[in-house]
């Protein structure tokens, strides 16, 4: 039989003990190893113009990784390790696009930078949507046949619609915002 004592123990871990860390223990807890921009330069620099570093940079160019994508994971892996802070990665950025782009060249690599603008339509793109919207039109017009076609045979009346429109709800709440 369990005997419940009535006093309080008070040698028992905290709630979330386990998921928690000694203050400092963390790299990106402590200062970072190079505060200005020239020295983290300086860093990628030299860490970047070993042949391993051209030879790894090069293969995951050849995999059609964009280039703002290797250098994002580079500088926030180097913050996470307490190379540098968020912002002067965020500087250097550039130049490690730069660098990984001259290894590309270097290495007649076609490469995709990742600075291309999403929303602009090439003349492939051009044809392809509008072959689709021809496309999608004749379907749609077949569509639109037979819902007409089924349109006639149901009632809809108007006043229906108009009582639907008519009962939108208010926003209520703390948070509500009014129209």
């Amino acid at each position: 039989m369990v005997q419940i004592s009535k006093e309080p123990s008070f040698d028992r871990p905290i709630p979330g003990q386990a998921l928690t860390a000694e203050l400092g223990s963390r790299p990106w807890q402590s200062p970072p190893q190079y505060t200005t921009v020239d020295e983290v330069i300086d860093f990628y620099m030299e860490r970047m113009s070993s042949e391993d570093a051209i030879i790894q940079a090069a293969d995951i160019l050849e995999m059609g990784v964009p280039v703002t994508t290797i250098a994002n994971t580079m500088q926030m892996a180097n913050v996470m390790e307490g190379v540098h802070t968020i912002d002067v990665g965020m500087l250097v950025l550039p130049i490690i696009m730069e660098m990984l782009m001259l290894i590309g060249d270097s290495s007649k690599i076609e490469y995709q930078s990742g600075l291309d603008n999403p929303n602009k339509v090439s003349a492939e793109n051009k044809t392809r949507d509008t072959l689709l919207a021809k496309i999608s039109g004749q379907y749609k017009s077949m569509l639109d046949e037979k819902d007409f076609e089924d349109m006639q045979d149901e009632d809809i009346e108007d006043e229906d619609i108009e009582e639907a429109e008519e009962t939108t709800e208010e926003p209520a709440g703390l948070m509500a915002r009014r129209n």
